[in-house]
């Protein structure tokens, strides 16, 4: 389901040509920039762990990891789920990681993300496109919502492991 062919530009509409991203799925060769992607989201990691963890998503049909880059370098990171969602008898897409770097924060790359997860959603006939968000990430959670997301549900975690 997810590893549909889609469009692999953002939406551009309103964006400046200059401004867009190039995007594309991520290679374990990229194990660099998605490590320090984590890093500055709060999930620090080695580059040796973050090549593993690329690995195991391109394992997995449905999920895509997507880099962002942004005149040739690492600016974004969007990960997306697709599963069926049993109470709506339809897939739906979990946006898993969504980090724009600091110094490129507050230029519409964040948007840019957040449009292609909804044309990947979309195109792999999902029926919502979800994410979650850490209760302490306030200002993520006004830009949520200024991207037309809604708070729909509280989630609960209990650790099972070291991970």
């Amino acid at each position: 389901m997810g590893r549909a062919a889609g469009p692999l530009r953002p939406a551009a509409a309103g964006i400046p040509a200059a401004d867009l991203l190039d995007l594309r799925n991520a290679q374990p060769g990229d194990a660099d920039d998605v490590a320090w992607l984590l890093t500055h989201l709060g999930y620090p990691c080695t580059p040796g762990d973050a090549g593993d963890r690329v690995h195991a998503l391109s394992a997995d049909a449905s999920q895509v990891l997507v880099l962002a880059r942004q005149e040739g370098r690492a600016c974004g990171l969007l990960g997306l789920h697709f599963l069926y969602y049993l109470p709506l008898g339809a897939p739906i897409c979990r946006i898993t990681t969504l980090v724009v770097a600091p110094d490129a924060q507050r230029r519409g790359i964040g948007r840019q993300l957040l449009h292609h997860a909804t044309a990947r959603a979309r195109h792999a006939g999902c029926a919502r496109l979800e994410l979650t968000t850490a209760l302490h990430r306030s200002e993520a959670h006004a830009f949520y919502r200024a991207c037309g997301f809604a708070e729909t549900s509280l989630r609960f975690s209990k650790a099972l492991g070291e991970a």
